[in-house]
């Protein structure tokens, strides 16, 4: 399957103004790619790349003046199949978690553990440990939280969905996230695109989507609080330890977000048509 991807965000700028955007596909899945999602700006500004401790792709440029775009696009190879899973996954005890993962069982800017560890345990300590208790989190998210883009506020953190019960898909990500790791599962923050390949109309305009990966048997696996389903066509940006880790667009200054775009389109094959020709004898 292959998957026209891409974003174009316009902003309004009063002055020039240093900037950081995090919009291009992962390292980990550049592979992929059958035409790189390389940023371009207009106006043409100088751009510089690097990767942040996260191992996410960022870029380095001082927006002009005036308005200013920056647009990705790509075209993506995808195995056309849902999200992988793995309901016998078992979860370790902390003292056997590799080092790299302590880190995504604390508490972080939208996550506030401290919080939410008593709530956490009362609801979710009967449940058995592993996939069926992290898919129990998502079960309880998914019907606690009333998603309404007209929810949106960027400083609502975890204990806040959690007592407001709305928000977008970022909140339902960081309050899975947060009862996750209150119950000493690893989580981590995904941010990126998110197809509607395999399901029903009407769907919504096109965003970026929050998700989160949780750490199981020794892998990472991929839950979506927000839908709660296994979905076809998730291609990663970015992941951190919440979303302010990885914000799609950083500025050092003043600006207005005019409009931006996200799209994850199916590329339709063209399916070619043999004409049979018979012969003379």
């Amino acid at each position: 399957m292959r998957i026209n991807l891409g974003s174009r965000l316009h902003f309004s700028f009063p002055q020039d103004t240093p900037m950081v955007a995090v919009l291009n596909v992962h390292y980990s899945h550049f592979g992929d790619l059958e035409r790189p999602d390389f940023m371009v700006s207009s106006p043409s500004v100088p751009l510089e790349s690097y990767r942040d401790g996260f191992g996410n792709w960022c870029t380095r440029l001082i927006a002009p003046a005036g308005d200013f775009e920056l647009t990705t696009d790509g075209i993506f190879r995808d195995k056309g199949e849902p999200d992988p899973e793995a309901p016998d996954a078992v979860q370790f005890e902390v003292q056997h978690l590799p080092a790299d993962t302590l880190v995504y069982l604390l508490g972080s800017r939208y996550c506030e553990t401290d919080l939410l560890s008593e709530k956490a345990w009362q609801l979710f300590e009967t449940t058995a440990p592993g996939w069926a208790r992290v898919q129990a989190i998502c079960d309880f998210v998914h019907g606690h939280v009333s998603f309404g883009y007209e929810h949106a506020r960027a400083t609502r953190t975890a204990s806040e969905t959690m007592t407001e019960r709305k928000g977008v898909c970022r909140d339902f990500t960081h309050l899975a996230i947060t009862l996750c790791r209150c119950l000493n599962i690893p989580a981590r923050y995904c941010t990126g695109y998110l197809s509607d390949i395999g399901e029903q109309g009407p769907y919504p305009p096109g965003d970026f989507a929050a998700w989160m990966e949780v750490y199981l048997s020794g892998h990472w696996w991929i839950f979506d609080p927000r839908n709660n389903t296994r979905r076809i066509g998730r291609i990663l940006v970015a992941r951190g330890r919440d979303a302010a880790d990885v914000p799609l667009t950083q500025t050092f200054g003043k600006n207005t977000l005019m409009n931006f775009s996200v799209w994850a389109n199916k590329i339709q094959e063209k399916q070619s048509v043999k004409i049979l020709t018979k012969g003379r004898s």
